[in-house]
């Protein structure tokens, strides 16, 4: 064999090793079932149990009074909190997934959103009161302080189900959840459009 028939043959046996290749590596991706996909992608969501797509930090101002033996005492909270908009992913089922074969599209039914906290920053509250006489001969500034308390938690929560930090999370959850089921469908050569909306 002379030396120019060598290199002929090295290069159609590079030539078939990589035709082979390619054509192994293209029925590897063809290989993959969407629903497989989608199912694994389920099962990954499902195991993380939580997902956190947005937090959001408040500031409540509330005033309590009280009035005892001709005197009045109040007291004004300033108090700063963060809520947790989460999605519970062990509620994510088989059947809140929809593939359409025909238009390689998945929707997917989020379960509504909920909120966990608020959390207080205890190092940022601020108290301004005003009637030290009753403060001090009762037990007002007790009561004063657990009505401020509770009202202000109450005025985080009401500030947080405000519709633009509600849009706001829920953009952020769809963003992730549609992300989370396109990728996996991307890396097994599936050109798939996730579309996530919340159970209503």
């Amino acid at each position: 064999m002379t030396k120019g028939s060598f290199r002929v043959l090295i290069v159609a046996l590079l030539a078939l090793a990589i035709f082979l290749g390619w054509r192994a590596w293209d029925g590897w991706q063809k290989s993959y079932d969407p629903q497989t996909v989608v199912a694994a992608s389920l099962q990954g969501l499902q195991e993380q149990n939580v997902l956190v797509p947005f937090t959001a930090r408040y500031v409540a101002v509330v005033t309590s009074t009280q009035n005892r033996l001709g005197l009045e005492a109040k007291k004004t909270l300033i108090m700063p909190g963060t809520v947790r908009y989460e999605v519970d992913l062990a509620k994510l089922k088989p059947a809140d997934l929809d593939w359409d074969a025909a238009n390689n599209a998945l929707t997917v039914i989020l379960p509504p959103l909920r909120l966990a906290g608020p959390e207080i920053d205890i190092d940022a509250i601020s108290e301004y009161r005003d009637g030290l006489i009753l403060l001090t001969l009762t037990d007002a500034e007790q009561a004063l302080d657990a009505a401020n308390r509770k009202a202000g938690q109450a005025e985080l929560i009401k500030q947080a189900r405000g519709d633009t930090p509600m849009r706001l999370a829920e953009n952020a959850a769809r963003a992730a959840i549609e992300q989370s089921f396109a990728m996996p469908l991307k890396a097994a050569g599936i050109d798939a459009k996730v579309t996530a909306r919340f159970k209503r």
